[in-house]
């Protein structure tokens, strides 16, 4: 026997028309979002004549794959995502141990002086030394034209911790603390045996910061590097977008009408290639995202 529900709560009309217009903003905003993604996917697979006359809307016509094969013959696009790895794997390492570790000691509450310290690096938001003085403090310690002026300087961002301390703060109980205090453990070894391992979730989100942070970075590079072969991707593809043109791109069987007609669909194809890496990261730290930002945006 079908019991009918009659539970359901009955909307007004303010509240239909309210959802119908939320409804349509957010299908509006999700093609704002997409239309470009999916333009630029479409333009580097199109022919660069289609593309040039402005042809290419949604779906790719005159399907080739020649601008892809232009970029990877291309020997700086190598260098340049060698280089990226390297600075974006070992920035971020050094930018978690170093966050986690000014992060921990300002999350407890028995830490003498640990509002002023707090207070102190807040105040790094909204003031810093300023571009020349940092380049000279980086040319004075002989940092510059090295791996090291890449990773060293913006070791530590201050939202960043932050918002792992209110992580700390908020999801780890302070009886945790006091019980494994009592079995004689050490501040260290409480840190890499409770606040680590129950800190997956701010960990996977700093990652993605992090990490999104050096892949995309190129400012640093542009200041403090000299030498070609230390250049990041993103300032090889800043070159390509630049210039506009593609001589760089190894390939001496293409006439020069053929390559003013390849530019264009080279630029998307090198879009493509260096946003590839950071698509792929996002879905394996999706489910912590949430989490780790609403706990250190609403708690702290």
């Amino acid at each position: 026997m079908k019991v009918k529900n009659n539970n359901k709560i009955k909307l007004s009309f303010e509240d239909k028309i309210f959802n119908i217009v939320i409804n349509i903003l957010g299908v509006a905003l999700m093609v704002i979002v997409l239309y470009p993604l999916i333009f630029v996917v479409s333009a580097s697979f199109s022919d660069p004549d289609l593309v040039q006359k402005g042809e290419v809307f949604l779906l790719p016509k005159g399907i080739t794959t020649r601008a892809y094969e232009l970029v990877f013959e291309n020997k700086d696009i190598w260098i340049g995502y060698k280089n990226t790895i390297i600075y974006t794997v070992l920035g971020t390492f050094i930018n978690i141990t170093l966050t986690i570790l000014a992060a921990y000691p300002l999350s407890r509450k028995n830490m003498p002086f640990r509002k002023v310290f707090t207070l102190i690096i807040i105040f790094t938001m909204y003031f810093n030394g300023g571009l020349v003085p940092t380049y000279l403090l980086v040319k004075n310690l002989h940092l510059d034209n090295t791996i090291w002026a890449i990773v060293i300087p913006g070791a530590i961002t201050t939202y960043n911790l932050l918002v792992a301390k209110t992580f700390f703060e908020n999801s780890i109980p302070e009886e945790m603390y006091e019980s494994a205090m009592l079995d004689g453990c050490s501040n260290f070894r409480m840190m890499i045996n409770i606040t680590i391992p129950l800190s997956g979730a701010i960990i996977a989100v700093l990652v993605l910061y992090y990490g999104v942070a050096h892949w995309n970075s190129y400012y640093s590079a542009m200041i403090y590097l000299r030498d070609p072969d230390l250049n990041p991707l993103q300032i090889v593809l800043r070159d390509i977008l630049l210039v506009g043109n593609t001589e760089q791109m190894g390939s001496n069987s293409v006439g020069m009408e053929d390559k003013v007609k390849m530019a264009e669909a080279i630029k998307y194809s090198v879009i493509v290639v260096s946003s590839v890496p950071v698509l792929l990261l996002y879905p394996i730290v999706q489910k912590y995202f949430t989490k780790g930002v609403m706990i250190g945006a609403v708690k702290g």
